[in-house]
């Protein structure tokens, strides 16, 4: 893989690592996104359902059917929000907080084995390319200077 592009390995290892989760998450029926959200869910105050989308990076469309099946299999309830009665939270149920530690379990576990198989220097390397190439993209400038530099 040393002569693909960054683009490339970074796809294809996130690609095995949700498929690691989705197959954890089978396990106990559910899928990497419902696991995902379980997470991304205070589980004392409840979590506004439009806060969830930002805080997953999922489209409205895409995290409406994932919360629409998370009430079905009983995870979540939606109650008023006291503060804004035009607004939602998403709170756990008590079967959504035992699947939520499950979740975590999984991600913490995942966490560890590769803690205990890169050595650290190289860990923290990985990361700060990581977030520097995150930075990168957010500020919306690659395809802007790429335009420029094709005049």
């Amino acid at each position: 893989m040393r002569d693909k592009t960054i683009d490339y390995i970074l796809r294809a290892t996130w690609m095995s690592i949700s498929k690691m989760y989705n197959e954890q998450a089978a396990v106990k029926g559910s899928t990497m996104a419902t696991g995902f959200a379980l997470i991304s869910i205070d589980p004392i105050e409840g979590t506004p359902s439009t806060a969830l989308g930002p805080k997953m990076g999922m489209e409205a469309t895409s995290l409406s059917r994932t919360l629409k099946t998370m009430e079905e299999k009983g995870l979540i309830s939606r109650r008023k929000n006291p503060e804004d009665g035009r607004s939602v939270l998403i709170h756990l149920t008590d079967f959504g907080k035992e699947m939520r530690d499950f979740s975590k379990n999984v991600v913490k576990s995942f966490d560890t084995v590769v803690k205990q198989n890169i050595e650290a220097e190289k860990l923290n390397t990985f990361l700060e390319v990581a977030y520097q190439i995150n930075d990168l993209v957010g500020q919306k400038n690659i395809f802007k200077q790429e335009a420029i530099a094709d005049k």
